[in-house]
């Protein structure tokens, strides 16, 4: 597999599958994508090793996704909130992060955080905003952000558009950065970081989405190639 980091890349298990784009293949970013525990993926890097990590971890114990979800049977369910180890590690292997459902961790207090406001009428079901937590290196003030969840294609239950990650990282951080995702999903973050020209490394541990986002990735992006 070829990429354009300037570092080693650390080994991965046999059993990982994963993805990579070239400068030769794309002018854009490179991604590393498997089908693991984030623990095992995270135990593989020194210390600050990615710039940044942006994250969207499960938010519940129980009830994921939600009960029209559930009802229609269109989402499968989703591992509980991640333990205190999985934090450790976070900022163990990143310099800073911006951590979606906020609101539902015990985290730093940190000062600055993003409100994405959804775009969505308040007798629906869903919640109408979610709250991403900013490190402190990154910004201490909060911004909200509007871009509607309408009119995608939802292939998971805590999918959120391109747009919003590519917003994101307009914002926090900058091409060329090596950037980690412990929660792929829907593949949106891979998407819009190809395009920023990030060096992503991403994990999904559900093989099932996983194919999901893959397959979704190579359409959106189309110098991908799959491994």
């Amino acid at each position: 597999m070829t990429t354009t980091q300037n570092h080693p890349a650390p080994p991965r298990p046999r059993t990982t599958a994963t993805a990579a784009m070239s400068d030769a293949e794309s002018p854009k970013g490179t991604m590393e994508l498997s089908c693991e525990d984030c623990m095992a993926l995270m135990a593989r890097y020194p210390d600050k090793h990615f710039d940044l990590a942006i994250v969207d971890p499960p938010y519940r114990d129980e009830n994921q996704p939600t009960k029209d979800m559930r009802a229609a049977g269109s989402m499968k369910s989703l591992n509980g909130r991640p333990p205190k180890e999985y934090w450790a590690e976070l900022f163990r292997v990143s310099r800073e992060q911006v951590i979606w459902g906020a609101n539902n961790f015990e985290l730093p207090q940190w000062k600055g955080f993003v409100v994405w406001e959804k775009g969505i009428p308040m007798d629906f079901t869903m919640s109408m905003a979610e709250i991403a937590a900013v490190s402190e290196g990154l910004s201490t003030v909060a911004k909200l952000v509007r871009i509607p969840v309408q009119g995608q294609k939802r292939i998971h239950p805590t999918q959120k558009p391109v747009e919003l990650y590519a917003w994101l990282l307009a914002r926090y951080a900058a091409p060329g950065q090596r950037i980690l995702d412990t929660h792929l999903g829907s593949g949106s973050h891979a998407i819009a970081a190809h395009y920023f020209g990030a060096h992503l490394t991403a994990c999904e541990i559900d093989a099932d989405y996983f194919a999901a986002a893959t397959a979704r990735i190579q359409r959106e992006t189309a110098q991908t190639t799959f491994l």
